[in-house]
């Protein structure tokens, strides 16, 4: 295998792909990318036999070929080349040569045959979207999913796609996000899929560097999801398991409402964090007529104490919150004002934008 490029040709790609490569390997393979330099394209593949990101630019290949490469390593040596440097390539033996002008870097590789590929998918739904609609989506949820819980259907997200609606599900037990956008998807039958965790994540990174118009086609089976973004391709197994009833998790009886400066609030959260406990990072909301009273204490007997004029009437109650949770969800929130709904101490919070409901934030209490 032999090509020639501009270190931008090689990078792009490499960086799209490597967010798939574990930096703890259980296979040597599994720390290297798939390089594919065939009919004027090079595809770059990645994985960590759960997810597969692949990448496909355009290449004047003098001498088509595949190989593999260790990927960080090739990664960190094309980011720090000048910029607009010119490489060449070239495969033979057990060796890989990468040269640009006086540099060059010999790398060890592994045999092809050995990579893990994803298999074709078998007789998969299409679903056609843009990349606005589905990034939106992920942005406004994927914080609340779980991390390594013991309920394995809580490390990832719940994709709902309809006929007229794309919504996002995640939750880690303590709190739950819901977004939903209306899209004319149509597919054949309602998808219902949890994407894990870092399937997710390398999504939302990709979606991120793409213009919001652009072409997302998904391929849905029982077991497997493919995501096409453009020259990227991202697959990955689904998580199997039954996701919780989110609609019964949403509070609807909420009889103190409160809207309130998204700015303003976050404000006076993050500087009552500063003293509260930092193992369970606890702070008390306390709801009084035209007051809103944000109270934090740790084990060395610190206390904050910070007050906000609201317009609020209505009977007064206290109620304990995680305040990383309730932060999570301002940070999220894009309008200016949120709406906050409680019940009494006992009940769980709902939060949402002002003037929608395409985005819903429930925030279970906590006892200080």
């Amino acid at each position: 295998m032999k090509f020639s490029a501009q270190r931008e040709s090689l990078l792009i790609p490499l960086q799209h792909v490597v967010g798939a490569v574990e930096r703890r390997q259980t296979s040597p393979i599994l720390g290297n990318v798939l390089m594919v330099a065939e009919d004027g394209y090079l595809t770059l593949s990645a994985t960590d036999s759960e997810i597969e990101m692949q990448a496909r630019v355009e290449m004047h290949v003098d001498q088509p070929g595949s190989t593999t490469v260790p990927a960080r390593k090739l990664l960190e040596i094309c980011k720090h080349l000048p910029e607009s440097a010119r490489v060449d390539f070239t495969h033979a033996s057990d060796k890989v040569i990468f040269k640009s002008g006086r540099s060059k870097f010999t790398l060890a590789t592994l045999p092809p045959r050995e990579f893990p590929t994803v298999k074709v998918l078998d007789s998969p739904q299409r679903v056609n979207l843009t990349a606005n609609v589905l990034h939106q989506c992920i942005r406004n949820t994927a914080f609340s999913m779980a991390q390594q819980d013991v309920r394995f259907y809580l490390n990832g997200m719940l994709l709902e796609i309809g006929a007229d609606r794309l919504s996002c599900v995640a939750t880690d037990g303590h709190r739950l996000a819901y977004s939903q956008c209306a899209t004319d998807a149509e597919p054949e039958t309602p998808v219902r899929a949890i994407i894990p965790r870092k399937s997710v994540s390398e999504l939302q990174r990709l979606l991120a560097n793409v213009d919001n118009a652009t072409a997302v086609t998904l391929l849905v089976t029982p077991q497997h999801l493919q995501i096409q973004v453009g020259g990227v391709r991202l697959s990955t197994k689904l998580i199997d398991g039954r996701f919780p009833d989110y609609n019964r998790v949403i509070p609807i009886d909420g009889n103190k409402e409160l809207l309130i400066d998204c700015q303003t609030l976050r404000q006076s959260l993050t500087r009552a964090s500063v003293l509260s406990n930092e193992k369970y990072r606890g702070v008390r909301i306390a709801l009084q007529t035209g007051v809103l009273t944000i109270s934090s204490n740790n084990p060395d007997q610190e206390e904050a104490i910070d007050e906000l004029e609201v317009d609020y009437t209505g009977d007064g109650t206290e109620i304990g919150f995680n305040v990383t949770y309730l932060l999570d969800v301002l940070n999220s929130l894009e309008s200016e004002n949120a709406r906050i709904l409680i019940k009494d101490a006992n009940s769980s919070a709902l939060i949402t934008p002002e003037n929608s409901s395409d985005s819903k934030y429930v925030v279970m209490p906590m006892r200080l």
